[in-house]
């Protein structure tokens, strides 16, 4: 079903030949765009943006009120981390830990689209090191299967450990490659964020990772925050957006931002509508460029994740009409 039909444009006016006199023609307008079926963007709330203000703000959110929040909210599920609320994720063994975890979420009505992991292995020097996350990223996709997860987040975290930044980048995408085969196996999409701390950290990386990688079944994540910082912190970055290409995005972490970092870490994440990035842009181009897909609310660091959940629904619903 064709879910982002593009919008028609007026044809000018001819001039109507007037005995001595013309008619003014106006510029063509954008007719509205016909509202999204109901389904074609899936809306999730990322349980980072709790861990972080756990860590950061020394507040407490129950696993329970949390999913309790975002089940009334109407949202259609989450993203795990894998060291909050208590403890890691479940070796892909654990079929007793597997079953009750599932059972939690989907007791609230909520889908598990995704899970996060790291990637500091896969760009490693050491053969060894890269083997080993290969075999980490092996059990956690089999855990995102047994969970009914769709998607699974990839972190280049890390140092260069005496390699250039070629030699990393290469290496990284050498991993990715084979860390996207297995996904592709299982029925799992693999995006990747990058984001200004780490070693990649530029627009040119992006591309280069999807270049290099040269799979179909790795992606981006398009966080707003970090396409702004790697663009100039214009309050634009629906336009890197452009550049990369909608194709090549796996999900969103939606958030907004004012193009700092929040005290010398990474983008600063802002409740949508509090930053200057031109959000509305960024959904009109993702769905006039047939984006269908996981939004989540990504509310690192913000000191009340609940009221930046609520904005960025708002702002989706809004976009989807």
């Amino acid at each position: 079903m064709d879910t982002h039909s593009r919008v028609g444009r007026r044809r000018f006016l001819s001039a109507l030949g007037m005995a001595g006199a013309t008619v003014a023609v106006g510029l063509p307008k954008r007719s509205p765009a016909a509202p999204l079926p109901e389904g074609t963007w899936k809306t999730a709330v990322g349980l980072n943006g709790f861990q972080s203000g756990s860590h950061k703000y020394k507040r407490q959110y129950p696993i329970w009120e949390v999913l309790d929040f975002t089940a009334r909210e109407g949202f259609d599920g989450v993203e795990l981390v894998s060291d909050w609320p208590q403890g890691g994720y479940p070796l892909p063994a654990e079929s007793d830990r597997i079953r009750a975890l599932r059972r939690l979420y989907d007791g609230y009505g909520l889908k598990i689209f995704s899970i996060q992991l790291g990637a500091e292995g896969a760009f490693s020097p050491a053969a060894s090191d890269r083997d080993r996350w290969l075999s980490e990223v092996r059990d956690r996709l089999r855990l995102a299967q047994a969970l009914g997860a769709s998607c699974t987040g990839l972190w280049p975290g890390g140092g260069l450990r005496g390699q250039t930044l070629d030699e990393a980048l290469k290496r990284l995408a050498t991993s990715f490659r084979e860390a996207a085969g297995i996904a592709q196996d299982l029925g799992i999409l693999l995006a990747f964020e990058i984001e200004p701390p780490f070693v990649f950290r530029t627009e040119e990386h992006v591309h280069r990772i999807l270049a290099e990688t040269k799979h179909p079944n790795l992606k981006v994540i398009y966080d707003p925050s970090h396409f702004d910082l790697m663009s100039g912190s214009a309050g634009r970055p629906h336009e890197m957006l452009k550049r990369v290409g909608v194709s090549n995005v796996g999900y969103l972490h939606l958030t907004d931002t004012d193009g700092t970092l929040r005290d010398g870490g990474t983008s600063k994440h802002l409740p949508c509508g509090e930053g200057h990035a031109n959000l509305m842009e960024s959904f009109r181009l993702l769905r006039e460029d047939g984006f269908k897909g996981w939004i989540m609310i990504d509310s690192w660091e913000i000191p009340d994740p609940y009221d930046a959940c609520r904005k960025g629904l708002k702002m989706i619903k809004e976009a989807m009409r």
